[in-house]
C-alpha cells in the first residue's frame, strides 16, 4: 500500500474489484499451484490489505516491509512450500499458463521428486543487462525451498533484500540452450535458466507502477468486460488491434534492480 510512485495500488479497482484480488485469481488458476498466499507488510499502512484478505477468505502472511526476502522466507517456511514462486501483486494480467512452464521448468515436467530438478531458479524475465522477451507484467521466478533457505542466511545487499531473488542470478552469462531456454550457473553456484518468447514483446509494459500504468489496466479490463480468464494472447492480440491503449503507459520508465526504496536505509 505504501507504494513510492502509486500509493494504494494493489487496492485500486479494476471493473469491481481490487486489483489484489485479480491477481489472486489469476495466479490461483495456474495449474501447478497448491497454495496461493499474500506475503504482505506489518506496517500499519498494509492494514487494509490484510482486513481485505481476511474478509474475502485469501491466505496471507505479514512480515518485513523492506526486507521482502525475509517476508518470502519466512511464509514459505509457515506453508512447508518444496517450491515457491514469487509473483508480484501488481501484475493483473499474470498468466497461470506461463507461471506453468517455469514451474514445470523448475520441476522437470516428469519429475515427482523434486530434488533432482537440473535447475535451481527459473524466470521468464530477468533486468538489465539480460534482456527479456515477455512483457514487464507478465513476470514469474520459481526456486526450491532449500535455496530460498540459503539465499536468506546469506544475502546481505539491500537489493538483494528487497527484491528477493537476485542472489541467485546476479553475475551469471546465460547462453541458449533452444530458442526458448537460457542457461547459466551463477557466480554462487545457482543453476539458472531463463525462458523466452520466439517474438520478442519485452518493450510491452503491462504491469500497475504509476497512474498511467493503472488507466492502462483498466482499459484492458474494460475491453473484456470485466472478465479476468484472459490470456495473455488475448492482450497482446488486443493491444495489436488498438495500439493507441500502449501509448497511456509509454513514457514510464520500469525500474532497475538498482532502483531500492530509499526509505529502507533510513
Amino acid at each position: 500500500m505504501s507504494s513510492s510512485r502509486l500509493p494504494g495500488k494493489i487496492l485500486a479497482d479494476l471493473a469491481g474489484q481490487p486489483m489484489l484480488q485479480r491477481v489472486f485469481i489469476r495466479t490461483s488458476r495456474a495449474s501447478t499451484v497448491t497454495e496461493t498466499i499474500f506475503a504482505t507488510t506489518t506496517d500499519s499502512t498494509d492494514d487494509p490489505v490484510a482486513e481485505y484478505c481476511g474478509f474475502s477468505g485469501i491466505p496471507f502472511t505479514r512480515g518485513s516491509l523492506y526486507d521482502v526476502l525475509d517476508r518470502y522466507y519466512q511464509t514459505s517456511k509457515q506453508a512447508r512450500a518444496d517450491i515457491v514462486v514469487r509473483i508480484t501483486a501488481d501484475c493483473p494480467v499474470i498468466d497461470p499458463k506461463l507461471i506453468d512452464d517455469v514451474v514445470n521448468t523448475l520441476i522437470g515436467q516428469s519429475n515427482i521428486e523434486y530434488r533432482i530438478s537440473e535447475f535451481d531458479f527459473v524466470c521468464n524475465r530477468l533486468p538489465p543487462p539480460w534482456h527479456r522477451t515477455y512483457p514487464i507484467g507478465l513476470d514469474t521466478e520459481a526456486c526450491s525451498f532449500a535455496v530460498l533457505e540459503k539465499a536468506w542466511k546469506e544475502a546481505k545487499e539491500p537489493q538483494h533484500r528487497e527484491h528477493v531473488m537476485p542472489y541467485f542470478y546476479e553475475g551469471t552469462e546465460l547462453s541458449a540452450a533452444n530458442r526458448q531456454l537460457s542457461e547459466g550457473i551463477s557466480p554462487r553456484g545457482f543453476r539458472v535458466a531463463l525462458l523466452n518468447h520466439t517474438t520478442d514483446f519485452g518493450d510491452y509494459r503491462w504491469t500497475v507502477d504509476t497512474p498511467e500504468d493503472l488507466e492502462f489496466m483498466r482499459q484492458v479490463y474494460h475491453r473484456f468486460d470485466g472478465r479476468d480468464d484472459f490470456s495473455w494472447k488475448e492482450v497482446l492480440d488486443l493491444v495489436h488491434r488498438e495500439p493507441r491503449l500502449m501509448e497511456i503507459n509509454a513514457g514510464v520508465k520500469h525500474k532497475t534492480l538498482k532502483d531500492i526504496d530509499k526509505r529502507a536505509l533510513e
